[in-house]
């Protein structure tokens, strides 16, 4: 990749490699654009087959933060972080202190918190070296974890599309198949079944499957089975790129929402969904939960102000489907024109010296 003219394609800011041999650290930051604010995005630890591998997945996580951010109404920018390792074997209280050195290196640019394969307790451990953290404990008067917040964005969203395609918001009753049970799927999972759905679930670690289904009474499928399940709605909350050339000809749905990022493997994939008459919930419009539960942890935290700011979530798609329609576009890129017109607006502004 040519790093240098990627980053002028799409806009990047700025891309800090972080290296520290000693505490083990092998890291990314990533922060693609801060007109609305500084950048706000978690730390995702992965065992990536490569330092490429690593780069493209910090660089398209961080551009979809700054759409989350804007399309959900945040006064932040999109950044992101990856650090190179096995989260079951190699976290450390040193590698996420060298993290937090590096990210308070950045002045406030970049803000962090945990994503997938880290936690609270690492963040804790960033902490004790920068305040450009968030995500931490009930306990400290912050937040916690994010992810039940993400999983109520989520059904906000499951219901706002289950009215355009049935006629009805109710989830009762509706065939719900999960892919990816970890703290999202898992809080998902759950509030699901409050609202009375049937669910099957998979994972590719058995274990999280088996809790799930004792908890709800999921259905569970083998992971690569899970694309074959009759269902009313797919929700993807893994990893990215899994609506592609070879997965979505097997779905048998009518509405795709989850909370994975990035979850069209390109953007011609979201017209062959609706060529398949498959309504598609732009994943960063109906993952914001966790953002935007994150955002008043760094303003004054409210817990409920940020469950009826989440709770938006259900306009916002109906607003994306009604113009999709309207202009004969996809969903996806409806909700990148609601992105982007915000921060065309933002960018706007008279600049007017203000005093620091």
């Amino acid at each position: 990749m040519d790093i240098i003219e990627h980053m002028e394609r799409y806009d990047y800011e700025q891309v800090v490699f972080c290296s520290d041999k000693g505490a083990g650290l092998k890291a990314i930051i990533a922060i693609h654009d801060t007109t609305l604010g500084p950048a706000l995005g978690g730390t995702r630890m992965w065992p990536y087959s490569s330092e490429e591998e690593a780069l493209v997945d910090v660089l398209r996580l961080a551009r979809a933060m700054t759409y989350k951010n804007a399309a959900a109404g945040l006064n932040f920018g999109g950044g992101k972080a990856v650090v190179i390792g096995d989260p079951a074997k190699d976290k450390s209280e040193a590698l996420f202190r060298s993290l937090g050195r590096f990210v308070q290196s950045l002045g406030g640019r970049y803000i962090t918190t945990e994503d997938v394969g880290t936690s609270v307790r690492d963040m804790q451990f960033v902490r004790a070296e920068t305040s450009f953290v968030t995500g931490l404990p009930l306990s400290w008067g912050s937040s916690g974890d994010p992810s039940p917040v993400t999983a109520f964005g989520v059904l906000q969203a499951m219901k706002a599309c289950a009215g355009e395609v049935y006629g009805s918001d109710s989830l009762e009753g509706r065939r719900v198949a999960i892919q990816g049970v970890g703290k999202v799927g898992h809080a998902l999972a759950r509030v699901l079944h409050e609202e009375k759905a049937a669910l099957v679930v998979s994972d590719t670690r058995e274990e999280a499957a088996r809790v799930v289904r004792g908890e709800v009474g999921a259905a569970v499928l083998p992971p690569d089975e899970i694309y074959d399940a009759e269902c009313d709605i797919f929700s993807p909350c893994a990893l990215g790129a899994v609506l592609n050339d070879d997965i979505i000809p097997r779905l048998k749905c009518r509405i795709i929402a989850g909370a994975a990022n990035n979850q069209l493997a390109e953007e011609r994939h979201c017209q062959e969904l609706a060529r398949r008459g498959i309504l598609y919930a732009p994943d960063f419009v109906v993952s914001a939960g966790g953002v935007i539960n994150l955002s008043f942890e760094l303003i004054c935290y409210d817990a409920e102000a940020s469950r009826a700011k989440t709770a938006e979530i259900y306009d916002t798609v109906k607003r994306i489907i009604a113009t999709a329609k309207a202009e004969g576009i996809t969903t996806a890129e409806a909700a990148n024109h609601l992105a982007e017109d915000r921060l065309r607006r933002a960018r706007g502004i008279k600049g007017l010296y203000l005093r620091r």
